[in-house]
């Protein structure tokens, strides 16, 4: 294995992720990777479905046999070895995408958004029951109140609060369709704006819901939001600007006024090209694909830590030489700027093992030091 000294590595580590990781104090850049549950599978040759359910005491001993692995190559444990009871779990709320009267549809590999209309027409009438909906009512299961009670007398818990939404360009376009939605923005453009303005008023409606079903109101409500939206480079800067920006704007500004609030942006696609437009937002962290590099993203974003560059599929070959260069390219590029918290330019998939982790920690300690 690359000699990496574990100890110092994670001491040095933990004061790398000071300050969203810009602490002047920092010696080192910061490491992202933790890998994922989906990994234990290839790296103990197990089989199973990585995108698929596992049972929970499965689950358990996978992560305590990868854990001991991960122990002796990266000196941490990685993967939870405890799980809440089942029955401290709330029902599951509906989701935006069923709002939209789409449905969600496991292939056997993973699970698909499924659109619920085609044409401009289909989607107005779509958007006027959408209007219609008592949204409460909607996406809370029948048994809430009851599960609610009991969770909270038994467990003391409350519901969780919604701070992470599919992004609007991703969901517009599971639910009308790729092409569609593009053809909606240049020939009907104030259709298109409705689209918009309808998601962005689920999007709130949702949030606040939980906030309230959690005991927050607008004064005390925890600050911060999230959007996965992979499929917003589809779009030029003339059409984002006119169907997702506005969107992320009005959430950011009610959920995130805060300089300190989280202001998230995960599009692990090829984002260059809405780099000005997403910089306006002020994102306090951001994702993106693998070839928008650390010094592209600082000319319009200098205080946003970048979880990246290191694209996923060089991680998942488990070639560490690759490894080691990609990371020592993002490094130099951060050793004026800092910010960056190293990670993969996407997600972590099944394949990618604790030696790739171990060849980033190596990188990181040989050439990623401030």
């Amino acid at each position: 294995m690359l000699d990496v000294d574990i100890e110092k590595f994670w001491e040095d580590d933990a004061l790398a992720h000071e300050d969203n990781c810009f602490s002047p104090k920092a010696p080192q850049v910061a490491l992202g990777i933790r890998m994922s549950e989906e990994c234990v599978f290839a790296e103990l040759g197990e089989e199973g479905n990585p995108w698929g359910y596992t049972p929970v005491e499965r689950r358990i001993e996978l992560n305590k046999r990868y854990n001991e692995k991960a122990l002796k190559i990266v000196g941490r444990k990685l993967l939870p070895e405890e799980f809440p009871p089942p029955d401290s779990v709330f029902p599951p709320i509906r989701r935006i995408g069923e709002v939209f009267e789409g449905k969600y549809v496991h292939n056997g590999v993973a699970e698909w958004l499924e659109g619920s209309c085609k044409t401009p027409r289909e989607l107005e009438a779509m958007l006027d029951r959408v209007e219609k909906l008592d949204l409460r009512e909607f996406i809370l299961p029948p048994n809430w109140e009851a599960e609610k009670k009991r969770i909270y007398e038994t467990y003391g818990k409350k519901p969780d609060i919604v701070r992470h939404v599919r992004g609007p360009v991703t969901l517009a376009m599971s639910i009308y369709g790729t092409e569609n939605l593009i053809f909606l923005i240049l020939d009907e453009p104030d259709l298109a704006r409705r689209f918009s303005q309808v998601i962005s008023d689920v999007i709130f409606k949702i949030a606040s819901i939980m906030d309230e079903e959690a005991g927050y109101n607008s004064e005390n409500k925890p600050g911060g939001f999230r959007f996965a939206d992979d499929n917003c480079c589809l779009l030029t800067p003339e059409m984002y600007e006119l169907f997702g920006y506005p969107i992320l704007k009005r959430i950011f500004d009610h959920w995130c006024p805060n300089p300190e609030d989280n202001r998230y942006q995960h599009s692990d696609s090829d984002m260059a090209h809405l780099l000005p437009i997403l910089g306006r937002l002020k994102l306090t962290g951001c994702n993106f694909g693998p070839t928008v590099l650390v010094d592209e993203i600082r000319k319009y974003m200098p205080r946003t830590r970048i979880d990246g560059c290191l694209a996923p599929f060089t991680f998942m070959s488990n070639d560490e030489k690759k490894i080691i260069e990609e990371v020592k390219r993002d490094c130099e590029m951060a050793r004026e700027c800092r910010g960056l918290n190293l990670s993969t330019a996407g997600s972590i998939n099944n394949g990618s093992l604790l030696t790739s982790m171990r060849a980033v920690m190596y990188a990181i300690q040989n050439f990623g030091r401030y």
